[in-house]
């Protein structure tokens, strides 16, 4: 998973019945792995790209059942080998009319060649077909439920679940109802392109709990790109010693410029007062504690320059809309179900994800 220069490859298999939505959504996650934390906050950061491709039998236009437009980037037989193959959820009205032998043959031959196959809601009606969860358990949507059970009798369908890994290495993950594409979009970018990346992904796209609004997945991101060299010197000092006590003042001194033409000129160059800035920093790197350790609150603010946590707590709350202990619950284990050893913490709570390991 090291080598950044060569993207992961997906392809998202359609067939006339497939639905639009979660399609074009898990697309244009897919596509943004590497590319749309640099775009919104200008951090540059290396990670494994994702390269998404629609797949179908036949390089035509087809139309969902709800007339939207779909164009496949490639067919079944010169799709070349693949990481992954996803399988979005489609129209089930009439299933003894979908023509299910071309897809099936595709699967097959891609999991024989090592892919990871996965799908969302109803897409795992194809995967029974072509037999690649017979003994394992599975999710689908609520509503297959009954198909599963007389058309895939040797499937134990779990459709309390909102996903399910299964198969030899994991290869085998299924989603629950349509909107799980989050959670299974989450689950790969972490899986393949790392937690960390899983974690922006959420942050950028609002993937997950949004009961507390935008506050809590928004990453302040600091200009430095203009043409005062002076708070630019300063900025940088300011990156690396925001933990210091009395920072402005530390910066002031830097700076060599009196108070009130230091204030007038960082805030014309930079758009924040000089201590909205220090404070923004610090905030982000409490964040990104929380996210990545363990580590007390108290701890916490105590190395990023705070000594007393109750004024941190309030900091935090007023530029995340939300306490530090609920920030962790929410972006902690995004993605971390992807890391074998981290899969026995989600067993606790088995209407999100199982772990098929007895097979």
């Amino acid at each position: 998973m090291s080598d950044h220069s060569s993207p992961i490859t997906v392809g998202l298999v359609v067939i006339p019945e497939t639905s639009a939505a979660n399609l074009f959504a898990l697309h244009e996650v897919f596509a943004s792995v590497g590319v749309v934390w640099e775009l919104v906050t200008g951090q540059d950061i290396a990670v494994r790209s994702m390269s998404p491709q629609i797949i179908a039998e036949e390089a035509r236009t087809l139309r969902s059942p709800l007339g939207v437009t779909i164009e496949p980037d490639q067919t079944f037989a010169n799709s070349g080998d693949l990481d992954i193959v996803l399988v979005p959820d489609f129209d089930l009205a009439d299933v003894d009319s979908i023509s299910f032998e071309e897809p099936v043959r595709f699967l097959r031959e891609q999991y024989d060649k090592g892919a990871m196959l996965c799908s969302v809601c109803t897409g795992s009606v194809l995967l029974a077909e072509a037999g690649l969860l017979d003994g394992y358990e599975a999710t689908s949507h609520w509503y297959a439920e009954s198909l599963f059970r007389s058309r895939f009798p040797s499937v134990r369908l779990r459709p309390e679940r909102i996903l399910s890994v299964a198969g030899q290495d994991h290869r085998i993950v299924t989603g629950g109802g349509a909107s799980s594409w989050n959670e299974l979009a989450l689950y790969l970018i972490a899986r393949f392109s790392g937690v960390d990346e899983a974690r922006r992904i959420a942050k950028v796209y609002l993937l997950g709990d949004r009961s507390e609004g935008q506050l809590p997945f928004a990453t302040l991101a600091l200009p430095t790109q203009h043409d005062d060299a002076v708070i630019a010197r300063c900025q940088n000092w300011i990156s690396k010693n925001y933990e210091r006590a009395s920072p402005v003042e530390a910066m002031i001194s830097q700076s060599g410029l009196r108070s009130r033409t230091f204030a007038r000129r960082f805030r014309s160059a930079t758009g924040y007062t000089p201590i909205e800035y220090v404070q923004t920093l610090r905030v982000e790197e409490a964040k990104q504690l929380l996210e990545s350790t363990d580590d007390r609150v108290d701890d916490i603010a105590a190395d990023i320059g705070y000594d007393d946590s109750r004024s941190f707590r309030r900091l935090f709350k007023r530029a995340t809309g939300t306490n530090p202990r609920q920030y962790r619950q929410r972006f902690r284990d995004v993605g971390s179900s992807a890391i074998s050893t981290n899969l026995d913490s989600h067993l606790a709570s088995p209407t999100y994800i199982s772990d098929d390991r007895n097979q």
